[in-house]
């Protein structure tokens, strides 16, 4: 029948009817019409060894190690922390608040628990703590000559579960770093530590020499950022970013005695498109960053590492540098 004489309105309606009686989909329209986004995908194991299990479907830190657990029919609690594309514990390979597209991740789990005793002889006990993000603060490093690196059982990656009896679960890492400076010198003072499972690697599903892989871990620029909104992001790794954070956590090692990745990245995302340090400061003192209580001289050793990365004068650490921790 001609559709000559119909107004474009009637005609509407007639194709909504026949499309509302037939249960068929409407046609194509453009913009109108959403198309679903391919899942990201990620590998892991547990890092003693184990099958490789499939992950996807997460927004942060807690939800990721909430799907790791799913998949190994395990307690999130268990997951002390996780590396990217190595099993061993190595600190500079920590998962934070971003992951490579190409990444593997590797679950280190609870082991064994330890008590010590330790006497305060010093101000400094010589540990740089971080925490995994979903409630579980651990050593990320140990001066040497301190303390700390005197008493054989206390290694990088034990897990600060108690303090004097004082649990230290659900607390972050300035958290714990501030209650562990706040013990007085010369008092003696008790640590319960959980360390990793460390032994029985098996590499299960995962070729170190990529031999018979087709898939490169950890080789491309593209990362899953996690956003504090609680939205995960796609983003190109901007290299003056990456060194800032570097610096920032430098600088937060030094005065702070924490290593926060997390942080770092907030602490730039605040002040890279501020144009001096003062903007910078009111920034800082206007952003959920305020509860740090950051000195006014810090803030501007905070500014001069983003002003210099922002520069192009700050260059990739070759190795790491050790810091003089203020507990």
């Amino acid at each position: 029948m001609p559709l000559w004489g119909k107004s474009e309105k009637s005609i509407k309606k007639k194709e909504e009817e026949s499309r509302t009686n037939s249960n068929s989909p409407p046609p194509y329209s453009g913009a109108a019409s959403q198309v679903q986004k391919p899942q990201l995908v990620f590998h892991c194991q547990k890092a003693q060894g184990s099958p490789t299990g499939i992950i996807s479907g997460f927004s942060n830190v807690k939800e990721l190690y909430q799907k790791i657990a799913e998949v190994y029919d395990d307690d999130m609690s268990n997951i002390l922390f996780c590396t990217l594309n190595t099993h061993k514990v190595d600190m500079t390979r920590l998962l934070g608040g971003q992951i490579g597209l190409e990444d593997f991740i590797f679950a280190h789990m609870r082991g064994q628990p330890k008590e010590i005793e330790i006497d305060k002889s010093e101000d400094a006990l010589g540990l740089t703590i971080t925490d995994n993000g979903a409630g579980l603060a651990f050593i990320k490093r140990i001066k040497e000559g301190s303390i700390m690196s005197r008493l054989e059982p206390v290694m990088v990656g034990d897990h600060i579960e108690k303090i004097d009896g004082i649990s230290m679960v659900h607390k972050r890492h300035f958290e714990v770093a501030r209650a562990l400076k706040e013990i007085p010198r010369g008092q003696r003072f008790k640590l319960r530590l959980v360390e990793p499972i460390k032994s029985g690697f098996s590499g299960i599903g995962f070729d170190k020499s990529g031999a018979k892989q087709n898939k490169k871990f950890g080789s491309g620029k593209a990362t899953l950022r996690f956003k504090s909104n609680g939205k995960a992001e796609i983003e190109m790794e901007d290299d003056s970013a990456v060194l800032a954070r570097e610096k920032i956590n430098e600088l937060m090692e030094k005065f702070l005695g924490i290593n926060d990745g997390d942080l770092a990245q907030t602490i730039w995302d605040v002040g890279h498109d501020k144009d001096n340090p003062s903007d910078f400061a009111s920034a800082i003192d206007d952003s959920e960053l305020n509860m740090f209580n950051f000195t006014v001289d810090f803030k501007f050793d905070l500014w001069g590492a983003i002003n210099d990365a922002k520069s192009g004068l700050l260059k990739k650490n070759k190795g790491p540098t050790e810091f003089n921790e203020q507990f």
